[in-house]
């Protein structure tokens, strides 16, 4: 599976505000961009603390290019996964609708009542890990299911798990012209971090859109 990141962040590398409140970064041309990415992909992942967050529905925007996708024999939206160790997802999330197949991963210890619950509400429910969702059994079960290629759309905590088991194949970062501070702000990859052997990225491209700057990666 190939797993790209494609990210936000303000010129000081934070997602949001102290306060997880979502903040508008980016501008109309990163946003299309954005959903062009959504439309080549398989698959949209963030993990439950988006869906807590701002509820989104990781929907392709464009009607046109929902249209190119059914033309090539593909349903109008890619699936959605969400990464959810603590088993928080709500059941009338907007992840949760019938416009896209959705996948929870959850660790083993998931009740059964909570995973029959959710499979009620619309979801596949992928028990990968013992005590949190073990990512790379996840994603060959997401494989098993014709996914390969995964957009990554956060938050922090998700992409931090991603580049610590070496899940990651490339990152797209788009830097927004505004600081928005705080030192419990959330940023591109929260978690414990890294104490040596930091991910190491090579330079593929970057494009000025709107007032800020695209910046992308290969992970060699």
């Amino acid at each position: 599976m190939r797993v790209v990141v494609n990210a936000a962040t303000s010129a000081d590398g934070k997602l949001s505000t102290r306060e997880r409140r979502q903040v508008t970064i980016s501008g109309p041309a990163d946003f299309d961009r954005v959903d062009e990415l959504r439309a080549d992909s398989d698959a949209v992942m963030v993990g439950v603390g988006t869906v807590l967050a701002d509820d989104p529905s990781l929907t392709v925007d464009s009607d046109e290019r929902r249209a190119k996708r059914r033309e090539r024999g593909l349903p109008a939206n890619p699936a959605r996964v969400v990464a959810d160790s603590r088993l928080r997802t709500p059941p009338d999330a907007a992840v949760l609708d019938d416009e896209a197949p959705t996948y929870l991963l959850v660790s083993e210890a998931a009740p059964a009542d909570w995973q029959r619950d959710m499979a009620e509400a619309g979801a596949t429910v992928v028990a990968a890990g013992r005590e949190r969702v073990a990512l790379g059994e996840a994603f060959d079960r997401l494989e098993d299911e014709g996914l390969d290629r995964l957009m990554v759309e956060g938050g922090g905590e998700l992409i931090f798990s991603l580049f610590e088991e070496g899940l990651v194949d490339e990152l797209s970062v788009f830097v927004g012209p505004m600081v928005i501070g705080g030192r419990d702000a959330p940023t591109l990859a929260d978690g414990e971090g890294f104490l040596d052997e930091f991910p190491r990225l090579s330079l593929s491209d970057v494009r000025r859109i709107d007032d800020g700057v695209l910046l992308r990666w290969t992970v060699p």
